[in-house]
Protein backbone atom coordinates (compact mmCIF):
# COMPACT_ATOMS: atom_id res chain seq x y z
CA UNK A 1 0.00 0.00 0.00
CA UNK A 2 1.52 3.34 -1.08
CA UNK A 3 2.48 6.12 1.48
CA UNK A 4 -0.47 8.96 2.31
CA UNK A 5 1.24 10.75 4.43
CA UNK A 6 5.03 11.20 4.56
CA UNK A 7 7.21 12.99 7.72
CA UNK A 8 10.64 14.14 7.52
CA UNK A 9 12.86 15.38 10.52
CA UNK A 10 10.06 17.67 11.11
CA UNK A 11 10.79 20.41 14.10
CA UNK A 12 9.17 22.85 16.07
CA UNK A 13 10.97 25.48 17.91
CA UNK A 14 9.23 28.45 20.17
CA UNK A 15 11.25 31.87 20.99
CA UNK A 16 12.77 30.79 24.37
CA UNK A 17 14.41 28.22 22.40
CA UNK A 18 11.32 25.33 23.44
CA UNK A 19 11.08 22.43 21.14
CA UNK A 20 7.69 21.19 20.94
CA UNK A 21 9.19 18.89 17.64
CA UNK A 22 12.53 17.30 17.89
CA UNK A 23 12.90 15.73 14.29
CA UNK A 24 9.48 13.59 13.87
CA UNK A 25 9.87 11.32 10.95
CA UNK A 26 6.76 9.24 10.11
CA UNK A 27 5.30 7.63 7.04
CA UNK A 28 1.56 6.73 7.11
CA UNK A 29 -0.01 4.25 4.42
CA UNK A 30 -3.43 4.59 2.59
CA UNK A 31 -6.15 3.82 4.49
CA UNK A 32 -4.51 2.65 7.60
CA UNK A 33 -5.84 3.96 11.29
CA UNK A 34 -2.82 5.00 13.48
CA UNK A 35 -3.08 6.46 16.93
CA UNK A 36 -0.64 8.45 18.86
CA UNK A 37 -0.42 8.43 22.78
CA UNK A 38 1.58 10.52 24.84
CA UNK A 39 1.32 12.76 27.93
CA UNK A 40 -0.32 16.14 27.97
CA UNK A 41 2.59 18.27 26.64
CA UNK A 42 4.29 15.44 24.63
CA UNK A 43 3.68 17.76 21.40
CA UNK A 44 0.33 15.35 19.93
CA UNK A 45 -1.72 18.63 19.07
CA UNK A 46 1.52 20.87 17.59
CA UNK A 47 2.82 17.57 15.17
CA UNK A 48 -1.04 17.53 14.00
CA UNK A 49 -1.41 21.78 13.69
CA UNK A 50 2.06 21.39 12.08
CA UNK A 51 0.84 19.00 9.81
CA UNK A 52 -2.11 20.97 8.68
CA UNK A 53 -0.52 24.17 8.16
CA UNK A 54 -2.23 25.76 11.64
CA UNK A 55 1.71 25.95 12.69
CA UNK A 56 4.58 27.03 10.72
CA UNK A 57 7.52 24.13 11.07
CA UNK A 58 11.12 25.53 12.09
CA UNK A 59 12.04 22.51 9.49
CA UNK A 60 11.54 19.75 7.98
CA UNK A 61 8.48 18.16 5.27
CA UNK A 62 5.76 16.79 5.24
CA UNK A 63 3.80 15.54 1.59
CA UNK A 64 0.24 14.31 1.56
CA UNK A 65 -0.39 12.24 -0.87
CA UNK A 66 3.07 13.50 -2.61
CA UNK A 67 1.97 17.38 -2.16
CA UNK A 68 4.38 19.21 0.16
CA UNK A 69 2.34 21.55 2.64
CA UNK A 70 5.03 24.46 1.97
CA UNK A 71 5.25 24.15 -2.12
CA UNK A 72 1.71 23.38 -2.30
CA UNK A 73 -0.19 23.88 0.71
CA UNK A 74 -3.45 23.97 -0.91
CA UNK A 75 -3.42 20.92 -2.91
CA UNK A 76 -2.03 19.00 0.30
CA UNK A 77 -4.68 20.95 2.41
CA UNK A 78 -7.48 19.99 0.64
CA UNK A 79 -6.68 16.29 0.95
CA UNK A 80 -6.94 16.87 4.70
CA UNK A 81 -9.82 17.02 7.35
CA UNK A 82 -9.28 18.31 10.74
CA UNK A 83 -11.37 16.98 13.79
CA UNK A 84 -9.92 19.42 16.57
CA UNK A 85 -10.24 18.86 20.52
CA UNK A 86 -12.12 22.23 21.20
CA UNK A 87 -15.99 22.07 20.19
CA UNK A 88 -15.40 25.79 18.16
CA UNK A 89 -18.73 26.02 16.31
CA UNK A 90 -21.34 28.76 15.62
CA UNK A 91 -23.95 28.12 18.29
CA UNK A 92 -26.83 30.13 16.46
CA UNK A 93 -26.47 28.32 12.92
CA UNK A 94 -28.11 25.07 11.84
CA UNK A 95 -26.35 22.13 11.60
CA UNK A 96 -26.85 21.36 7.73
CA UNK A 97 -25.44 24.74 7.22
CA UNK A 98 -22.40 24.68 8.98
CA UNK A 99 -21.76 21.55 7.23
CA UNK A 100 -22.48 22.94 4.00
CA UNK A 101 -20.17 25.73 4.74
CA UNK A 102 -17.10 24.20 5.71
CA UNK A 103 -17.35 22.31 2.18
CA UNK A 104 -17.66 25.44 0.40
CA UNK A 105 -14.42 26.92 2.46
CA UNK A 106 -12.83 24.13 0.31
CA UNK A 107 -13.75 25.01 -2.73
CA UNK A 108 -16.03 22.00 -3.30
CA UNK A 109 -18.92 23.07 -5.36
CA UNK A 110 -22.63 22.41 -3.82
CA UNK A 111 -23.72 18.96 -3.40
CA UNK A 112 -26.89 18.06 -1.30
CA UNK A 113 -26.34 14.27 -1.56
CA UNK A 114 -23.11 13.79 -0.57
CA UNK A 115 -24.29 16.48 2.72
CA UNK A 116 -27.05 14.16 3.13
CA UNK A 117 -25.00 11.17 3.33
CA UNK A 118 -22.40 12.26 6.04
CA UNK A 119 -25.20 13.49 8.34
CA UNK A 120 -26.68 10.04 7.85
CA UNK A 121 -24.36 8.01 8.60
CA UNK A 122 -23.17 10.41 11.74
CA UNK A 123 -26.79 9.81 12.99
CA UNK A 124 -27.00 13.75 11.96
CA UNK A 125 -29.80 14.15 9.70
CA UNK A 126 -33.00 13.87 12.17
CA UNK A 127 -30.91 17.03 13.57
CA UNK A 128 -30.07 19.10 10.30
CA UNK A 129 -31.97 21.92 10.70
CA UNK A 130 -31.41 22.12 14.75
CA UNK A 131 -29.00 25.14 16.27
CA UNK A 132 -26.04 23.82 17.16
CA UNK A 133 -26.71 25.09 20.44
CA UNK A 134 -29.53 22.61 20.95
CA UNK A 135 -27.36 19.77 20.87
CA UNK A 136 -25.67 17.67 23.35
CA UNK A 137 -21.97 17.68 23.74
CA UNK A 138 -21.66 14.36 22.02
CA UNK A 139 -23.54 15.09 18.71
CA UNK A 140 -21.51 18.81 18.77
CA UNK A 141 -18.39 16.44 18.16
CA UNK A 142 -20.01 14.27 15.39
CA UNK A 143 -21.14 17.37 13.78
CA UNK A 144 -17.26 18.61 14.15
CA UNK A 145 -16.94 15.21 12.27
CA UNK A 146 -19.13 16.17 9.53
CA UNK A 147 -17.74 19.33 9.16
CA UNK A 148 -13.99 17.81 8.76
CA UNK A 149 -15.68 15.14 6.24
CA UNK A 150 -17.82 17.55 4.06
CA UNK A 151 -14.45 18.02 1.20
CA UNK A 152 -13.98 14.53 1.28
CA UNK A 153 -10.54 14.11 2.20
CA UNK A 154 -8.57 11.62 2.00
CA UNK A 155 -6.57 11.78 5.59
CA UNK A 156 -8.82 12.60 9.33
CA UNK A 157 -6.78 13.50 12.10
CA UNK A 158 -9.05 13.05 14.96
CA UNK A 159 -8.03 15.24 18.04
CA UNK A 160 -9.26 13.58 21.31
CA UNK A 161 -12.47 12.99 18.93
CA UNK A 162 -14.07 11.45 22.49
CA UNK A 163 -13.09 13.62 25.22
CA UNK A 164 -15.62 14.03 27.77
CA UNK A 165 -18.26 11.77 25.92
CA UNK A 166 -19.78 8.79 28.06
CA UNK A 167 -18.73 5.20 27.23
CA UNK A 168 -21.55 4.24 24.70
CA UNK A 169 -21.06 7.33 22.47
CA UNK A 170 -16.80 6.82 22.27
CA UNK A 171 -18.12 3.11 21.03
CA UNK A 172 -20.47 4.52 18.44
CA UNK A 173 -17.18 6.58 17.31
CA UNK A 174 -15.68 3.99 17.49
CA UNK A 175 -17.98 2.23 14.65
CA UNK A 176 -17.91 5.49 12.87
CA UNK A 177 -13.73 5.26 12.87
CA UNK A 178 -14.31 1.73 11.15
CA UNK A 179 -16.55 3.08 8.53
CA UNK A 180 -14.48 5.11 7.47
CA UNK A 181 -11.58 2.83 7.35
CA UNK A 182 -13.70 0.95 5.00
CA UNK A 183 -13.83 3.79 2.53
CA UNK A 184 -10.75 4.23 2.59
CA UNK A 185 -9.69 6.78 4.82
CA UNK A 186 -6.56 7.45 6.32
CA UNK A 187 -6.99 7.71 9.96
CA UNK A 188 -4.86 9.36 12.70
CA UNK A 189 -6.37 10.24 16.20
CA UNK A 190 -4.36 11.24 18.94
CA UNK A 191 -6.33 9.53 22.48
CA UNK A 192 -5.81 9.86 26.30
CA UNK A 193 -8.06 6.53 26.56
CA UNK A 194 -5.60 4.11 25.55
CA UNK A 195 -8.53 1.32 25.16
CA UNK A 196 -9.44 3.37 22.13
CA UNK A 197 -6.13 2.62 20.37
CA UNK A 198 -6.22 -0.58 21.56
CA UNK A 199 -9.68 -1.46 19.92
CA UNK A 200 -9.25 0.23 17.27
CA UNK A 201 -5.94 1.14 15.30
CA UNK A 202 -3.63 -1.05 13.56
CA UNK A 203 -0.21 0.65 14.30
CA UNK A 204 0.50 2.42 17.62
CA UNK A 205 2.96 5.51 18.07
CA UNK A 206 4.26 6.93 21.52
CA UNK A 207 5.23 10.26 21.56
CA UNK A 208 6.72 11.77 24.39
CA UNK A 209 8.77 15.42 24.83
CA UNK A 210 8.21 16.25 20.94
CA UNK A 211 10.05 12.77 19.90
CA UNK A 212 8.33 9.59 18.45
CA UNK A 213 9.37 7.31 21.12
CA UNK A 214 8.11 4.39 18.35
CA UNK A 215 5.86 3.91 15.82
CA UNK A 216 4.79 -0.53 15.66
CA UNK A 217 1.56 -2.31 14.72
CA UNK A 218 -0.56 -2.79 17.51
CA UNK A 219 -0.16 -6.98 17.23
CA UNK A 220 3.38 -6.56 17.33
CA UNK A 221 4.51 -4.40 19.69
CA UNK A 222 1.91 -5.92 22.21
CA UNK A 223 3.88 -9.38 21.83
CA UNK A 224 7.00 -7.92 21.98
CA UNK A 225 6.88 -5.97 24.86
CA UNK A 226 4.00 -7.61 26.46
CA UNK A 227 4.43 -9.78 29.77
CA UNK A 228 1.62 -12.05 31.34
CA UNK A 229 1.39 -12.58 35.33
CA UNK A 230 -0.08 -15.71 36.67
CA UNK A 231 -2.19 -14.89 39.91
CA UNK A 232 -1.94 -17.70 42.50
CA UNK A 233 -4.66 -18.04 44.76
CA UNK A 234 -4.15 -19.72 48.27
CA UNK A 235 -6.61 -21.29 50.55
CA UNK A 236 -5.04 -18.94 52.93
CA UNK A 237 -3.07 -15.43 53.36
CA UNK A 238 0.64 -15.40 53.32
CA UNK A 239 2.18 -13.40 56.26
CA UNK A 240 5.79 -13.92 53.88
CA UNK A 241 6.60 -15.17 50.84
CA UNK A 242 8.84 -18.15 52.00
CA UNK A 243 12.72 -18.07 51.12
CA UNK A 244 12.46 -20.56 48.39
CA UNK A 245 10.30 -18.77 46.34
CA UNK A 246 12.74 -15.85 46.15
CA UNK A 247 13.76 -16.45 42.92
CA UNK A 248 10.38 -16.33 41.50
CA UNK A 249 10.37 -12.33 42.60
CA UNK A 250 6.92 -13.04 43.37
CA UNK A 251 4.79 -10.08 44.77
CA UNK A 252 1.57 -10.17 46.96
CA UNK A 253 -1.76 -8.74 46.34
CA UNK A 254 -3.49 -6.10 48.88
CA UNK A 255 -5.30 -9.01 51.21
CA UNK A 256 -2.26 -11.40 51.18
CA UNK A 257 -4.48 -14.11 49.98
CA UNK A 258 -2.54 -14.35 46.66
CA UNK A 259 0.63 -13.81 45.07
CA UNK A 260 1.58 -12.99 41.71
CA UNK A 261 4.32 -14.35 39.20
CA UNK A 262 5.48 -12.04 36.26
CA UNK A 263 6.97 -14.05 32.94
CA UNK A 264 7.94 -13.34 29.53
CA UNK A 265 5.43 -14.71 27.09
CA UNK A 266 8.55 -14.71 24.12
CA UNK A 267 10.81 -16.87 26.81
CA UNK A 268 11.37 -20.48 25.94
CA UNK A 269 10.84 -21.76 29.30
CA UNK A 270 7.93 -19.58 31.69
CA UNK A 271 9.27 -21.38 34.53
CA UNK A 272 5.19 -21.76 35.62
CA UNK A 273 5.58 -25.64 35.83
CA UNK A 274 8.46 -25.44 38.68
CA UNK A 275 7.01 -22.58 40.21
CA UNK A 276 3.89 -24.36 40.84
CA UNK A 277 5.53 -27.35 41.97
CA UNK A 278 7.95 -25.48 44.78
CA UNK A 279 4.65 -23.53 46.39
CA UNK A 280 3.48 -27.23 46.65
CA UNK A 281 7.18 -28.11 48.11
CA UNK A 282 6.77 -24.90 50.29
CA UNK A 283 3.86 -26.16 51.87
CA UNK A 284 1.34 -23.75 50.37
CA UNK A 285 -2.16 -24.80 49.31
CA UNK A 286 -3.50 -23.54 45.63
CA UNK A 287 -7.43 -22.48 45.13
CA UNK A 288 -7.13 -21.08 42.20
CA UNK A 289 -4.71 -19.88 39.32
CA UNK A 290 -5.27 -17.12 36.83
CA UNK A 291 -2.76 -15.17 33.99
CA UNK A 292 -3.34 -11.79 32.83
CA UNK A 293 -1.99 -10.22 29.34
CA UNK A 294 -0.03 -6.80 29.96
CA UNK A 295 -2.29 -4.08 27.98
CA UNK A 296 -1.10 -1.58 25.78
CA UNK A 297 -1.57 0.80 29.01
CA UNK A 298 1.04 -1.10 30.55
CA UNK A 299 3.69 -0.74 27.62
CA UNK A 300 2.53 2.97 27.17
CA UNK A 301 3.41 3.60 30.91
CA UNK A 302 6.51 1.87 31.04
CA UNK A 303 8.07 3.49 27.72
CA UNK A 304 7.09 6.76 28.73
CA UNK A 305 8.60 6.36 32.30
CA UNK A 306 12.04 5.13 30.48
CA UNK A 307 12.34 7.61 28.24
CA UNK A 308 11.79 10.25 31.72
CA UNK A 309 14.32 8.82 33.34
Amino acid sequence: MANILEIKDLRKSYNGGFEALKGVNLEIEEGEIIALLGPNGAGKTTLISTICGITSATSGDVKVAGNCIKDDFRAARSLIGLVPQEVALEPFEKVINTVRFSRGLFGKSRDEAAIEHILRRLSLWDKRNNAVKELSGGMKRRVLIAKALAHEPRVLFLDEPTAGVDVELRKDMWDIVADLKADGVTIILTTHYIEEAEAIADRVGIIAKGELLLVEEKAKLMARMGKKELEVQLTEPLDTIPKSLAKYELSQTHDKTSVVYTYDTRGERTGITQLLNDIAAAGLSLRDVSTRQSSLEDIFVTLVQEDAA
